[in-house]
């Protein structure tokens, strides 16, 4: 594979930075990686586990003469992040982000990018319950969705050029409009972690009124819904702040659906549960048929290190 960027600077080295450096590295994408975490103790197993080739104390250092840098922190410190770099950004650079939410960084984050600096917001639809610097692995973005989400007047070789850093580490690249994807994302990704966190917190209710039984007797829909809600806190509390209309506006469609169930139930209509259960079944096909998920009993999640949760 051709190296396609010479230096590229992470910010923040969590699951998606780790990851990304290890497909980076192990297709040969790129020169060198260097990386910076706010927490002295992650740059510190950084360091150890050689997820980077240098991994600098300050943001401002780990950008200078990087040619990409990637800003794969929480969606709620971009702003103050770009603000703090831009001045450190190498002309002709391209500056991305891995965040589940389009609008609020372009918001935050377009202020502050200097004349010749390309900045191109993306979404990496890939991750597990994990986080920090050793829960990264070479294949998580293999066959997952990579969003890209170029601004008016975003420089042509420079997007193409990040595409095909994403497509060289297995993602499938897109392109949509910045508020069509936060749209998309409240029905595919935000809203269901949100219904998730709540079920979770009324499992936990329950459990303190029943002898830990909702805990012990775990089916796997239940399994399912804790793994979800075991995702970063922080990164899901910004998630919510910053798409807050979108989501709001699923989960009052949401409220609309979960009505009608709720008639048919207490009305004792089978006939129309069943019909509904019908369609939504189909959905579940189509996600497997599109290769985003698997029939197999497990869902593909048994094996260690497998790639699911995040978006």
């Amino acid at each position: 594979m051709t190296v396609i960027y010479d230096r590229v600077a992470l910010i923040g080295l969590g699951l998606i930075a780790s990851s990304m450096a290890h497909a980076m590295r192990q297709y040969g994408l790129v020169g060198e990686i260097v990386g910076h975490a706010k927490s002295a103790e992650t740059r510190k197993i950084a360091l150890d586990i050689g997820l980077c080739d240098r991994v600098c104390d300050t943001a401002a250092l780990a950008v200078q003469g990087a040619d990409l840098v990637v800003l794969c922190v929480p969606v709620g410190v971009m702003g103050d992040l770009a603000a703090e770099i831009a001045p450190h950004l190498a002309p002709g650079a391209t500056l991305t982000d891995v965040g589940s939410v389009k609008g609020a960084v372009v918001e935050a984050v377009a202020p502050h990018m200097p004349s010749g600096v390309q900045f191109i917001p993306g979404h990496p639809i890939a991750g597990t319950e994990h986080s920090g610097p050793r829960s990264g692995f070479a294949t998580l973005f293999q066959n997952r969705w990579w969003l890209l989400t170029p601004l008016d007047g975003a420089d042509v070789a420079a997007t193409a050029r990040l595409r095909a850093l994403c497509e060289g580490m297995g993602a499938h690249v897109d392109e949509m409009d910045v508020a069509h994807h936060d749209l998309v994302l409240a029905v595919t990704s935000h809203t269901p972690h949100l219904i998730a966190y709540t079920m979770v917190g009324v499992a936990e209710h329950m459990r303190r009124v029943s002898n830990s039984e909702v805990i012990k007797y775990s089916a796997g829909g239940f399994r399912d819904l804790t793994r979800i809600a075991a995702s970063d806190p922080v990164m899901w509390r910004d998630v919510f702040l910053t798409n807050k209309d979108a989501v709001l506006d699923i989960l009052g469609r949401f409220t609309e659906e979960l009505f009608v169930l709720q008639r048919a139930i207490r009305m004792g209509d089978g006939e129309q549960l069943h019909a509904y259960f019908t369609r939504t079944r189909a959905i579940r096909r189509g996600i497997i048929e599109a290769g985003q998920d698997t029939a197999a009993p497990d869902f593909g999640r048994a094996t260690v290190g497998g790639g699911e949760g995040k978006t």
